[in-house]
């Protein structure tokens, strides 16, 4: 009963009170929590739990001291009582004296009353506001991961320009600007660096793009948003414009893109190009079907969450792995064009099955309908019946292999 009854007191009136610590630094982005106290209450809201993130980690990082109690009462003229508790824990500290003794007159009052202090400030009092430092933790991790999964679920359900030939533009101002020409399939066709440092390097730039869209004509240039982004799409536009072509401009989100570059399934696809081209790739085919580029990518790297490394791990992969599925399963996969990467996200198939599917593609031809995939080695007829009403055909003879109807429902229809 006492320890429920600290609980509730803790949870209903205690204040997470944060201060200056001895490694603050000047500037801190932490000093708005430097003399902050916020209820317990308010934070377990979930539109204020982020707080409750921004504190620990200025916590951890040793620019904050964190404590629990009571709310900070202004500085009074009255002495204070050396080592008497305040506010609420005081009248906790009596319920746990008045439980420990019936006499205080008696002879054995004291140790009593010394093992009522110790119960309640060293075993009681800790216990309970671990536990509200859990509930918190809880609570703001659950909408961080909330709000990281509909970003990502919104990023890879963007609308794909299509299969149109692309330009893809990695900016940088020291190493340049990398380009890459992919074809309506996403194929890489080739590459080229421009420079725009100075106005020569602006000139030879502005010949060398016009010429390489001269050799290869593409339907739209995507420009990666990282640093010198909006720079590079003006000089793009600019240069367009004076050579009297309609070619149109878009700013592609490129997070991830350097992690893609450097992963294993960017040298599986390219070996033999160098990181940089990679990056300018994956950003030309994020506009023609972000889905498609994006499933390549951890969801964590892709960089549209707060405190994703602060959050529970294991929860975070979950919920962007199940955000990942749903999408590509609610968009349907073309068999004939997906990677394995993508099919491996299709429901019942997994990245082994998917190389397989890739393989026995690369060695027949395409797939002419959705039956054809029992031929795939371990694709079993509970498998078939988990995955084809997510794959589409549409150079298949039935026209409902190019659509969500399940095979085995093709007689009703």
């Amino acid at each position: 009963e006492l320890r429920q009854k600290v609980r509730e007191t803790v949870f209903g009136q205690g204040h997470l009170i944060s201060t200056k610590a001895g490694k603050s630094k000047q500037n801190s982005k932490y000093e708005m929590y430097f003399d902050h106290a916020e209820s317990v209450p308010s934070l377990l809201k979930p539109e204020n739990s982020h707080r409750y993130l921004a504190i620990r980690r200025g916590w951890i990082e040793e620019e904050l001291k964190l404590s629990l109690g009571p709310k900070p009462e202004p500085e009074s003229k009255e002495e204070k009582v050396p080592g008497l508790p305040e506010g609420y824990e005081l009248d906790l500290l009596r319920a746990f004296e008045k439980e420990a003794i019936v006499l205080f007159d008696s002879p054995g009052a004291q140790p009593l009353l010394k093992a009522s202090k110790l119960a309640f400030r060293a075993h009681v009092l800790p216990s309970i506001e671990n536990e509200v430092h859990k509930a918190l933790k809880e609570i703001a991790d659950q909408m961080a991961i909330q709000v990281f999964a509909d970003n990502v679920k919104e990023l890879m359900l963007a609308a794909p320009f299509g299969p149109k030939a692309v330009l893809g533009v990695d900016p940088g101002i020291r190493t340049g600007c990398k380009l890459a020409w992919v074809d309506d399939s996403g194929r890489y066709m080739k590459s080229g660096v421009i420079l725009l440092q100075s106005d020569a390097d602006k000139a030879n730039a502005q010949a060398m793009l016009l010429a390489g869209l001269q050799e290869m004509p593409v339907r739209a240039i995507a420009v990666g948003n990282g640093t010198a982004g909006r720079e590079t799409e003006i000089f793009i536009r600019k240069a367009l414009k004076d050579a009297g072509l309609q070619v149109p401009v878009i700013l592609v989100n490129e997070s991830g893109a350097s992690i893609y570059s450097a992963s294993e399934a960017a040298r599986e696809e390219f070996a033999e190009l160098d990181i940089t081209v990679r990056g300018a790739i994956s950003i030309a085919r994020r506009l023609q079907d972000p889905l498609a580029e994006l499933v390549k990518i951890e969801p964590k790297s892709i960089g549209v969450g707060q405190y994703q490394h602060d959050v529970n791990q294991p929860a975070l992969k979950r919920s962007l792995d199940f955000v990942v599925d749903s999408c590509v399963n609610q968009v349907g996969v073309n068999l004939n064009t997906a990677s394995y990467h993508l099919l491996a996200h299709v429901s019942g198939i997994g990245p082994a099955l998917a190389k397989s599917v890739v393989e026995l593609r690369g060695e027949k031809g395409l797939f002419k309908s959705r039956q054809e995939l029992l031929d795939v080695p371990r694709f079993s007829q509970k498998i078939f019946e988990l995955a084809a009403g997510f794959l589409r055909i549409p150079e298949s003879t039935q026209p409902l292999d190019n659509t969500g109807v399940h095979p085995e429902r093709y007689g009703v229809l």
